[in-house]
Parts: structure tokens; C-alpha cells; sequence
């Protein structure tokens, strides 16, 4: 035995616990801040930074920029996967936090355009492509900690926990909203979709500022990360790229196209299900493009018990994965989706009962289908350009599904002359584009993580890449 096979033998590995909370706490802090930022993109950004005597263009504007920051995470997927194909795991998830966590609370202190005029909400746009760029480096990071570290027949449950943090972090984010909702209530009560002026002044950035207390405990837990052994044999056999993009892009790109349309299902069904259906259903039923008229309190709590469901059958979806596999799990959930995008104008037209029940089966449809995204898209591309791979996957499906899914949502929503039976059908045409990626694709399941044990070729002019004393 070599003696880097026995330094990594030795080497000190994470507690299950550890890396449950790990990869946990850092995706429910990065989809709070994402989450807060959605919140008052709705509530009160379109006053505030895109002023319009237009409401649906103010509204717009406001999701124009919301989506921006989709466009940034394949960016930050690059970069973040460069840095943790070739230095590690840990310390680019502890950058990835900083980041999101600085941009989030800088948000909290901006002027708004009365104040600043345009430099007000270039300040926003900036600040929220850095809020992009993070989530691009931050979740195949946190997929990576819980699948590389996982037991062996469980990396889909494991791979679940990351995904926990999206349904957590809207409770909190949202419940947050409800609390300065109720501590600064407007004449029309603790509503804060009419907000107060104290408010519109400054309360609603008490749920930004808030974020660097959860950042904070953040880095404290992933500071506390040892490498994975995973990671750490394949520095050890030298397999480390010194562009892992490159090695990516010429080696892997079937798995980079396959993985985007994987993901393009989930991301559409995702934003319709917390952004679009919020502006919807708190918008009154008289007005020039009609909603469901529930007041903000009301509906949310609605999505929030909702999101329950997201969050039970995200856990799940795990051991389903484990048991059947993950192509064949997400195919049938994946047809289920079409579905459910078909019946979004009978099951609305039932009344409350209905629009809970939607509620309710698109975020247990969403859980079924994220959870296992944990483990397929690290599961498709080997140890030594796994960071970027995923991250790529990942995040170019957020400029295909989630950056434009609330804005062509809002615009077929009036098409539609207030009925979203063509949103639905739109989900449900971004579903048939997944199931035939999920056809085409291979199952993961049995596949092995462990690229060090056995010396993979490096490309074609390409050197090892001297890190330390070890030749990686």
C-alpha cells in the first residue's frame, strides 16, 4: 500500500451527523436569502425599485430581476467548480456562504429609487447576480459533502438533504415576512401585501439583515468539515484537472446536455410553485388581469402547509431512489408532472379546497423530484470534474426553467385573460422535454464515486497539477 493510500485510510472522515447538518444548513440559508429576496420581489420591490404606474410592469421588472441571478449561476457554477475540483470541497462552500450571505445583507441597507433613482436598483441587480453567482457554487457543493460522504445504497437519501434546505428555508423566509407583518400591521390589518409605511421604510429589510445570523451559524458548522475521502484519493492518485472545465466540456458533454434537461422539469415547476402562484393568488379576482383575491396572510399560509408536503416527500423520494433507481423514480414522477400541469384549471375551479389541493400536489410533486437530483447529477460525472459538471447541470437548467418560468408565467397569465390554464400547459410541455432526457439517460444507482482507486488517463496534453507536496 502506498503511502498515500494509508495517509487517506487514516485520514479523519465526517460524522453522518456532520454532514447531514452541513450539507443542510448551508442550502436552507442560500434558499432563504433567495427566498426573502422572491418574497419582496412580489410585496414590495416594484414600489420601492421599479416604479411604474403600471402594476404588471413594475411587477415585471421586479421578476426581470429576479431572474437575472439565474443567469449568474452558471458563472458562479464554473467558478466555484473550478476552485472545488482542484482545492476541495470545504473551503469553496465557505466561500459560496460568504458570498451569498455579504449579498443578502447588503440588500437590507440599499437606498431605495426614491432616494437614489437608478443607482438604487443597479445596486439591487448587482447585489442579486452576487446572490446568482453563489447559489451556482453552493449546491453542487453541499450535494457533493452529503453524496461523497454517504453510506453505501443510501447516497439518494443523503443526496435529499441538501434539497431539504429549499422547503425550510421558505418556511422561514416567508415566516419571517408574517411576523413584520403582524409587528408593523397596515390599516388593512397584518397584511403585509398593503404594508404599513414603517413597513415600506424599513421593515421589510429586517428579513435580509436577519440572513447574517444564519450565515454566521453556517460557517461555524462547515468550518468544522473534514475532505471527503473521495475527494481526497483522487488528489492523492494525481487525477485532480488542472481545467476541469475543459475536461468536462470534451469529455463529459453528454452528461452536461442530459443533466440540464434532467433538472428543466423541477426548476419550472419550482418557481410556479413559490413566485408565480404567490403573485396569483393574492391578486384580487376584480382586477384588470384576475387572481384568486386571497389576502397575502391567507395564501401563504396555504403554500407554507403546502411546502409541508415538499418537504415529507423530498425525504421520501430518497430511499425510493435507493430501492428503484433514480431514472425510473423521476420518470414516473416526471409523467405525473404533465399531469398535474393539465389539471391546474379544474383543480383551481373547486374553490379553497382545490387550491389547497393544487397547493398540496405540486409541492409533493416538487419533493418528489428534486430529492433525487441530490445524488443523480454528481452520480454522472467522475470524482475529478464532479463540482463542475453537476454545478453546470444544475445551473444552466436555472437560465432554461426558473429564470424565465415567472416571467413567460405573468405573460400567459394574461394571455389567458386571469385563467392559468396556459401556464399549466407550459409546465406540462417543460415535463415532456424532461421525460425524454430521463429515456435517454442511463441509470446512476450502482455507479461508484471512488475515482481514486483506479488511475484514470489525464486528456491529451494535459500535466498533473503539483499542489503541495503531492502531485495531483
Amino acid at each position: 500500500m502506498s503511502a498515500a493510500t494509508t495517509s487517506s485510510a487514516q485520514a479523519a472522515v465526517n460524522s453522518r451527523s456532520r454532514v447531514v447538518i452541513a450539507s443542510l444548513i448551508g442550502t436552507t440559508i442560500e434558499f432563504y436569502d433567495f427566498y426573502v429576496y422572491a418574497t419582496a420581489a412580489v410585496l414590495v420591490f416594484p414600489a420601492l425599485f421599479f416604479p411604474s404606474n403600471d402594476p404588471t410592469t413594475a411587477l415585471l421588472s421586479s421578476f426581470a430581476v429576479f431572474g437575472a441571478a439565474m443567469v449568474a449561476r452558471p458563472i458562479g457554477a464554473v467558478v466555484f467548480g473550478h476552485l472545488g475540483d482542484r482545492l476541495g470541497r470545504k473551503g469553496t462552500l465557505v466561500i459560496s456562504l460568504l458570498t451569498m450571505g455579504i449579498a443578502t445583507f447588503l440588500i437590507g441597507v440599499l437606498p431605495t429609487y426614491a432616494q437614489a433613482g437608478w443607482i438604487a436598483t443597479a445596486l439591487l441587480v448587482l447585489m442579486r447576480l452576487a446572490q446568482g453567482f453563489a447559489l451556482g457554487g453552493e449546491w453542487s457543493g453541499a450535494a457533493l459533502i452529503a453524496t461523497e460522504n454517504a453510506p453505501s445504497g443510501k447516497r439518494a437519501l443523503f443526496g435529499t438533504f441538501p434539497q431539504l434546505g429549499a422547503p425550510l428555508g421558505f418556511i422561514i423566509g416567508n415566516g419571517l415576512f408574517l411576523v413584520m407583518g403582524a409587528v408593523l400591521p397596515s390599516a388593512a390589518g397584518t397584511d403585509p401585501s398593503q404594508p404599513s409605511e414603517a413597513f415600506q421604510s424599513w421593515g421589510w429589510r429586517v428579513p435580509f439583515l436577519f440572513s447574517a445570523v444564519m450565515v454566521a451559524i453556517g460557517l461555524w458548522v462547515r468550518m468544522r468539515l473534514v475532505e471527503s475521502q473521495v475527494f481526497s484519493k483522487t488528489r492523492e492518485a494525481g487525477l485532480v484537472r488542472k481545467l476541469p472545465l475543459a475536461t468536462v466540456f470534451r469529455n463529459h458533454w453528454k452528461q452536461l446536455i442530459l443533466g440540464t434537461f434532467f433538472m428543466l422539469a423541477t426548476y419550472v415547476l419550482f418557481y410556479l410553485m413559490t413566485t408565480f402562484s404567490l403573485s396569483y393568488g393574492r391578486t384580487a379576482k376584480d382586477a384588470a388581469v384576475p387572481g384568486l383575491g386571497y389576502s397575502y396572510n391567507t395564501f401563504v399560509l396555504m403554500m407554507i402547509f403546502g411546502v409541508l408536503f415538499f418537504a415529507a416527500f423530498t425525504l421520501i423520494s430518497g430511499p425510493l431512489a435507493d430501492k428503484y433507481g433514480r431514472r425510473r423514480t423521476l420518470a414516473w414522477v416526471t409523467a405525473a408532472i404533465v399531469v398535474f400541469g393539465l389539471l391546474w384549471v379544474p383543480l383551481i375551479g373547486m374553490g379553497t379546497l382545490g387550491v389547497v389541493l393544487w397547493l398540496v400536489l405540486g409541492f409533493t410533486l416538487m419533493g418528489m423530484t428534486f430529492g433525487p437530483m441530490g445524488a443523480l447529477l454528481p452520480e454522472m460525472f467522475p470524482t475529478s470534474v464532479r463540482y463542475t459538471g453537476s454545478g453546470i447541470s444544475y445551473n444552466v437548467s436555472s437560465i432554461l426553467g426558473a429564470a424565465v418560468a415567472p416571467f413567460i408565467a405573468v405573460a400567459l397569465w394574461e394571455a389567458g385573460d386571469g385563467s392559468p390554464v396556459l401556464v399549466g400547459v407550459y409546465l406540462a410541455v417543460m415535463g415532456v422535454l424532461t421525460l425524454v432526457a430521463l429515456l435517454l439517460g442511463k441509470e446512476t444507482k450502482d455507479v461508484t464515486l471512488d475515482e481514486g482507486e483506479a488511475p484514470v488517463a489525464l486528456d491529451e496534453g494535459e500535466a498533473p497539477v503539483s499542489v503541495g507536496s503531492a502531485a495531483v
